[in-house]
C-alpha cells in the first residue's frame, strides 16, 4: 500500500463564490487485481496494454486505487509532481524479493491480459482470492511461479546440452586451477 500525502490549499468555488481550505490529506492508494477490476469495469477495456491512456484515464484509475474515504476530486488540482511520481513508482516496483533467470522469448498468442484472465489463472492455480488485494506485479510474480512450477521441465538438445557442459568444465577448471 502506498500512503501519500497530498499538501493542502486554499481553493476557491466560483459556483459558490467561496473559498475553502484544504489541510493536507493522506491517500492510501493499492495497485491491486481490485483496482484494474474497477477500472476496466468503469472503461469496458483492457487496462494491461501498451495501448497510450489518456491523462483522465490515468486519473480514473489513481482513483480506482483509493481505499480511504476522502474526495478524491476535490484532490486531484492539489496532487505534486512529487505525488505522480511516488505513484509511478509504486505501480512499477515489483514489490517481491522474486527474480526470475533469462528465459527465452516464446511466442505467444499475444492474449491480452484482463482482471477476469487474472482471476482464472488465481483459480486454475489454487491461489485464495485473498491475494487479489496484493500489489499487482507481486500476484504476477506469484502466478508465474505457480506457471513455472506446474509446467513439465523443457529437455535441452544436444547442442545446449554439450554447450551446458563445456561452460562448467571450464568454471571448474578456473575454479581449481588444473588443465582438465
Amino acid at each position: 500500500m502506498l500512503r501519500l500525502i497530498v499538501k493542502g490549499d486554499e481553493l476557491y468555488d466560483e459556483a459558490t463564490e467561496t473559498f475553502s481550505t484544504f489541510g493536507d490529506v493522506t491517500l492510501e492508494l493499492e495497485h491491486s487485481l481490485i483496482s484494474l477490476s474497477k477500472w476496466e469495469s468503469i472503461h469496458q477495456k483492457p487496462f494491461l496494454t501498451a495501448e497510450n491512456k489518456s491523462s483522465d484515464e490515468v486519473l480514473s484509475y489513481v482513483k480506482a486505487m483509493v481505499l480511504n474515504d476522502v474526495d478524491f476530486d476535490a484532490l486531484v488540482p492539489l496532487f505534486s509532481q512529487e505525488n505522480f511520481t511516488d505513484i509511478n513508482a509504486y505501480i512499477d516496483s515489483k514489490q517481491s524479493a522474486t527474480t526470475f533467470g533469462i528465459m527465452p522469448e516464446r511466442p505467444g498468442r499475444g492474449e491480452t491480459i484482463t482482471a477476469e484472465l487474472i482471476y482464472y489463472w488465481m483459480v486454475a492455480f489454487n491461489i485464495p482470492f485473498e491475494c487479489e488485494r496484493w500489489h499487482l506485479n507481486r500476484l504476477f510474480a506469484l502466478i508465474r511461479i505457480c506457471n513455472i512450477k506446474n509446467s513439465k521441465p523443457k529437455r535441452m538438445s544436444k547442442h545446449e546440452l554439450a554447450s551446458r557442459n563445456r561452460d562448467l568444465n571450464m568454471q571448474r577448471r578456473a575454479q581449481f586451477n588444473t588443465p582438465g
